[in-house]
């Protein structure tokens, strides 16, 4: 019979860990996430740390592996959550640019920074680009856009939002919220109802000034 082990307060939890590894990652890149520093951090002994990490690759994986279901997940959540129209099943996706809890920008930045010095981290990069854009493809074909056009569409909706993230793009929630019809506009071809345009502004808490489409 497997013995209980003592209480654990101690030590911390996997999660604890993690969420210290996340915030390390975020505010000094991969080099900064190391078991000592953590400890310090957490106020917890460094040896602690190996109750439930292997040593410091396992908790990097568990950080990729975090990532990836977060925003990898949530991107192909949104394109697969009910929509009227193509329109709206891309506002669904604009969710994601917008709610920190469903699409992690600073946690995107951090892993692509990454991957300029790792083989492996760049390679679930890119697994994780091949993975949204079917995703996004697949949306578009459901809303009767041609195979070509929707690879199209949707390499020009993810690679805008990259592109964003990647240059650190700094915009009020007012000026992203007013070019959302725009975009919307262009990647489908179908401008958004008013009524499809409410519900978004609604999810996030935005209330559109009378210039605000």
């Amino acid at each position: 019979m497997e013995q209980a082990l003592p209480d654990s307060g101690w030590r911390g939890s996997p999660e604890l860990w993690l969420d210290a590894a996340y915030q390390a990652l975020i505010d000094g890149g991969v080099d900064a996430v190391k078991v000592q520093p953590l400890a310090k951090r957490l106020k917890l002994s460094r040896t602690s740390f190996y109750w439930f990490f292997k040593d410091r690759e396992e908790l990097l994986q568990a950080l990729v592996a975090r990532w990836r279901d977060k925003n990898t997940g949530s991107i192909v959540r949104q394109t697969e959550a009910y929509a009227e129209s193509i329109a709206e099943a891309m506002l669904n996706v604009f969710d994601c640019w917008h709610d920190n809890d469903l699409f992690d920008s600073q946690f995107e930045f951090a892993v692509r920074s990454w991957a300029l010095q790792s083989p492996e981290v760049l390679a679930g990069v890119r697994a994780a680009d091949r993975t949204r854009l079917e995703a996004l493809t697949r949306m578009l074909v459901r809303f009767g856009q041609g195979p070509e056009a929707a690879d199209v569409a949707a390499r020009t909706v993810y690679l805008v939002q990259i592109g964003y993230i990647s240059m650190q793009t700094d915009e009020s929630t007012a000026e992203r919220m007013a070019r959302v019809a725009g975009y919307v506009t262009i990647f489908t071809g179908r401008k958004p109802k008013q009524r499809e345009l409410d519900r978004f502004f609604a999810r996030r808490g935005f209330v559109p000034s009378p210039a605000t489409p």
